[in-house]
């Protein structure tokens, strides 16, 4: 099976930050998004930057074509400024985090259209359970050859990423005792979770066409690997991340991960040879960044461990001088004040523990950090 990948001349982004919405008075998920796209709708400049997702509880804000993480989160911020007060005349806040503490997965929605609904046939009682939400950065390629070397790459940073940006620990009423319980839950849908290591482009395609003989998959939407190709928008998509709370987060995520790619793919580039880590060495660490977040001790090696938070600290300081070039170099630098301030697992859980366990603040919480980081 032929797939042409639409190369990027230039490392450019795109972010996708999926927000949930609840009622301003219970705090429970409402299924408000068409009266919340019928209100924004007419004043956005760009109606492509808000989208529907599987279910009526949640919208999607995205960019555009952007050339470094502060034109993202520039993009983002014009768009939230129709979106929140469109949000505030429907009666509904924006939730930023990767599950919601609460709320009842048998109330929520389907959005209209026949591929949500196949998903929902398909997939049954995990497809309902879905009520979970993350952040999606694309990145620009320029060689469609070393798109899948660059993949394999990243996989040594998923804990990494999963651990700063982990935002699910509650689910159903109960502490899961996970950072992300988000993470748990996506990988048990059909063609989720870890993606499959590719030597080349053409080992991509025969899997990609074989799936598709065999029914898997109808089309490359429905390959939902925490990392994958898009090859339509010759970009490499990192999905790895949990929902946030935050703007400036937001971009610290993003510019690391913009680091991350133009990093590894210039070093490829330059005929060198990538790290990588063995499948069973992946998977441990995407639980322990799931299980232990930013108290995770991570696998760099067969014989290495260390402490998530250490190694990131190593990371930002290695990526800096290509930050440098990204024009990105302050927003790379505020991953030291999400360690340093807790990530948002780490929030939720203080305002559990301050309240005796009122979840209602907690979701008080996460939307309040959304608003005032954008004041």
């Amino acid at each position: 099976m032929h797939i042409d990948f639409h190369a990027s001349a230039a490392p450019t982004l795109g972010v996708e930050w999926e927000f949930a919405l609840v009622d301003r008075t219970t705090r429970d998920l409402a299924n408000s998004a068409d009266a919340l796209f019928a209100e924004a709708a007419p004043r956005l400049a760009s109606p492509e930057r808000l989208h529907k997702e599987l279910l009526r509880n949640t919208v999607e804000v995205v960019t555009g074509i952007c050339g470094s993480a502060g034109d993202a989160m520039d993009d983002l911020r014009r768009t939230l400024d129709v979106v929140l007060p469109a949000a505030d005349a429907v009666g509904v806040d924006l939730f930023g985090a990767g599950s919601h503490p609460f709320a009842n997965w048998s109330e929520q929605q389907l959005s209209e259209g026949g591929r949500y609904e196949e998903l929902i046939n398909r997939t049954r009682w995990w497809g309902r359970q879905m009520l979970i939400w993350g952040v999606h950065v694309h990145v620009g390629m320029p060689d469609r050859d070393r798109v899948m070397p660059v993949i394999s790459a990243l996989l040594t940073s998923y804990p990494h990423l999963l651990a700063l940006t982990a935002s699910s620990p509650v689910w159903a009423g109960v502490d899961t005792g996970y950072a992300s319980n988000r993470a748990m839950m996506f990988q048990q849908l059909p063609t989720a979770g870890l993606p499959f290591e590719f030597d080349s482009w053409a080992d991509f395609e025969e899997c990609i066409g074989q799936q598709t003989t065999t029914g898997v998959i109808d089309s490359m939407a429905d390959v939902r690997w925490d990392i994958r190709p898009a090859p339509h928008l010759g970009t490499v998509e990192h999905r790895v991340c949990d929902g946030l709370s935050r703007i400036d987060e937001l971009a610290s995520v993003t510019a690391l991960l913009h680091c991350l790619v133009v990093d590894l793919d210039t070093r490829l580039a330059a005929g060198e040879t990538l790290p990588s880590l063995p499948p069973w060495h992946v998977q441990e660490n995407k639980w322990r960044a799931a299980r232990y977040g930013l108290d995770a001790i991570i696998i760099r090696s067969t014989d290495d461990e260390r402490l998530v938070t250490d190694d990131l600290n190593d990371l930002v300081d290695r990526l800096t001088p290509v930050a440098c070039r990204l024009e990105c170099e302050k927003e790379l630098h505020g991953v030291a004040d999400i360690v340093s301030s807790g990530a948002s697992y780490q929030r939720q859980r203080a305002v559990a523990e301050r309240t005796g366990g009122d979840l209602v603040a907690v979701v008080d919480s996460v939307v309040s950090e959304l608003r005032d980081s954008l004041s």
